[in-house]
């Protein structure tokens, strides 16, 4: 592929709770903003082997990708089509498998609490996300019962909040109108019905 590090846009400094987590990464580390994807259509060039795992591994041709850094290069290059995910430049497209979604969230800021609650998210590639309206929350049921949480990180690209991460957002669930879901951003993130919750919430 193309050196995906091109035309690249650089983001302005966040705030408030997504702040304390940037204060968190490599002070050292240049600005890295993100290719503007979602603006490039080129031909798609068929599937590769590359996978990302339901734990958030990237492989290639059956093993895990050990750098770092070009998992995160490869990351800024990704973007969900209504048939499957790829990886994009501005001269070709490849088809990878995602076993659940492409993220982790893996650090999580509080600041305030009810309506004005902010939270803040970073994922395993280091986007740094704050829930409202361009990041909401949405909450799945596993396959025993439990209740896995996501955050939007852009376009259709999720983070699954880790377990640890979902325990402690979840206790900050609050019932309205007979729905258990949490409150940020001036916003209400429903859970579930509080019935389908056998009085857990």
């Amino acid at each position: 592929m193309t050196d995906p590090a091109a035309d690249i846009e650089y983001e302005t400094a966040p705030a408030g709770a997504l702040a304390r987590l940037v204060a968190t990464l490599d002070e050292g580390r240049p600005s890295r903003g993100l290719p503007p994807v979602e603006r490039w259509n080129p031909a798609y060039c068929g599937e590769i082997d590359m996978r990302i795992a339901a734990d958030g591994t990237w492989h290639y041709n059956g093993s895990p990708i050990a750098r770092p850094a070009l998992v995160r290069l490869f990351s800024t290059v990704l973007r969900k089509d209504l048939d499957r995910y790829v990886l994009v430049t501005p001269v070709e497209r490849v088809g990878i498998v995602v076993e659940d979604v492409p993220f982790l969230a893996v650090e999580m800021a509080v600041d305030g609490e009810g309506a004005a609650r902010q939270i803040a998210f970073r994922t395993n590639v280091d986007d740094l996300v704050q829930v409202g309206p361009d990041h909401p929350l949405r909450f799945e049921t596993d396959a025993i019962g439990g209740m896995k949480p996501y955050v939007r990180v852009r376009g259709d690209l999720w983070a699954r909040v880790t377990r640890a991460l979902a325990l402690d957002l979840i206790a900050m669930g609050e019932e309205r109108d007979a729905v258990f879901g949490i409150a940020a951003a001036g916003q209400f993130f429903p859970i579930a019905p509080v019935a389908d919750l056998g009085g857990s919430a």
